[in-house]
């Protein structure tokens, strides 16, 4: 497997982590909290211009630390944590939606092996996902990786074995904890039990790094009330779906933030601790909301800026400064960027397509990502047929695709309007020079 470079004929993304670290002054190992929402476009965020839900401890994370305004995401939540989890575009390491391949090497491995202590609490859904009655489904059911394989001392987590199985996330949540299901979950509410379990293990392991992944369930469908919601009083009306219900659910996962870093900064560990917000895709499509530029309708499942462009807010009070940065991330950014902050670079002949942001965070003015690439198809799986393989490559301003549509994506974030290169003028002619360079180097 060739090593990707980031500019065609540069740098290779391994050496230049350890090169921009050996510039950084890197503080103590910091314990490190990642916090992935499922299905929370921009838009939702206050502190990105939306104006429909109160999200105040997310907006405060952002308000003290670096808001980035060009993350982006797959469409879908199974592509971007293959990403995220091991460093790799989907066209890498993919198999079936719902699929880990169980020989992948995750952060949470790196992380042990950086000396970590690691924990995973929310959704997993990454060893089985086709029901039996599905195409093809015999081949695909189970042959993904277990949670007890990938990386993690300890995990509590929903959707560890096959989708037929898999219960409730919400209310009366079905949950896997350290190899056993908990009976003792009745009357709750599954984002909760996740909170105080990472609160739980956070205090447990103050006298040693930990390194903590929050795959959320909030703010995916079904859309159901939650203890928040008035109809939460009314054990029959639990799970009762409707789209209404989104707002409260975006607003629970700010409270599940909120909970985690109170408990931080009651701890006395906030400055040496990372945390990090991002999202795997946009919101859903049935939702939309206002911003202070107008609606946005969701764009789940969409190439699209509605259904990729993510929040990411990164929070260390004593390292990092308030800031927004506008460079361009990636969910394959993550791994390199986490191993930087644990003083723990990946080796020079590893295999990775992301770029550490690390440097960024702590105030050295280094290159930055110049480009984002997606490949984008979560066939086979089930409900996933409608989809079809889709590549683009972007930059802050143009987005090409494999077939040879260009948009200019600040005047066209719904890409209504392709440039074909017969109309091409000299900027989006050199444009699509670039980006055509990248997609062919794209293994496809």
């Amino acid at each position: 497997m060739h090593r990707l470079l980031f500019a065609v004929n540069c740098l290779s993304v391994a050496a230049y982590s350890q090169l921009a670290l050996a510039e950084v002054a890197v503080p103590a190992r910091p314990n490190i909290v990642l916090i992935m929402a499922d299905d929370l476009g921009v838009e939702v965020l206050g502190s990105y211009g939306g104006t429909s839900y109160k999200t105040p401890a997310l907006d405060k994370l952002a308000r003290e630390g670096v808001r980035f305004t060009n993350a982006y995401a797959q469409p879908l939540c199974a592509n971007t944590r293959l990403q995220l989890m091991t460093g790799l575009y989907n066209h890498r390491n993919w198999i079936a939606f719902g699929i880990l391949a169980p020989e992948s090497k995750t952060f949470g491995h790196w992380m042990q092996e950086a000396g970590y202590k690691t924990c995973i609490a929310g959704k997993w859904q990454l060893q089985s996902y086709d029901p039996p009655d599905y195409p093809g489904a015999a081949e695909r059911r189970g042959i993904g990786m277990k949670p007890e394989n990938a990386g993690f001392d300890e995990f509590a987590l929903w959707h560890t074995g096959h989708t037929e199985l898999k219960g409730s996330r919400y209310a009366a949540p079905v949950i896997n904890e350290n190899g056993r299901f908990r009976d003792d979950l009745k009357d709750r509410y599954g984002p909760d039990v996740w909170v105080e379990y990472i609160n739980r293990f956070i205090q447990r392991n103050l006298d040693h790094p930990f390194f903590v992944y929050y795959p959320m369930a909030l703010p995916h469908w079904p859309m159901v009330p939650t203890p928040d919601s008035p109809e939460w009083q009314d054990r029959s009306l639990r799970d009762v779906e409707d789209v209404r219900f989104f707002k409260d659910m975006a607003e629970y996962a700010d409270k599940c933030v909120g909970r985690i870093v109170d408990n931080i900064n009651q701890l006395g560990i906030a400055e040496n601790t990372l945390v990090i917000f991002y999202s795997d895709n946009g919101t859903h499509l049935q939702v939309t909301s206002q911003t202070k530029a107008g609606p946005v309708a969701g764009g789940k499942g969409e190439t699209t800026d509605a259904g990729t462009h993510v929040p990411l807010i990164c929070w260390q009070p004593g390292t990092i400064k308030p800031s927004v940065n506008e460079s361009l991330v990636d969910s394959t950014d993550f791994l390199p960027t986490i191993l930087d902050a644990a003083g723990h670079p990946l080796p020079s002949d590893a295999v990775t397509d992301g770029l550490s942001f690390y440097p960024q965070l702590v105030g050295r003015d280094v290159a930055t990502r110049p480009w984002v690439f997606c490949h984008f198809d979560p066939r086979p799986g089930w409900d996933k047929d409608r989809f079809r393989l889709l590549r683009f490559a972007r930059e802050h301003r143009y987005k090409l695709y494999d077939d040879g549509r260009l948009y200019d994506v600040p005047h066209d974030q719904l890409e209504e309007r392709p440039i074909l290169a017969k109309d091409d003028n000299a900027e989006t002619r050199a444009a699509r020079m670039r980006l055509d360079a990248v997609l062919k180097a794209m293994s496809n």
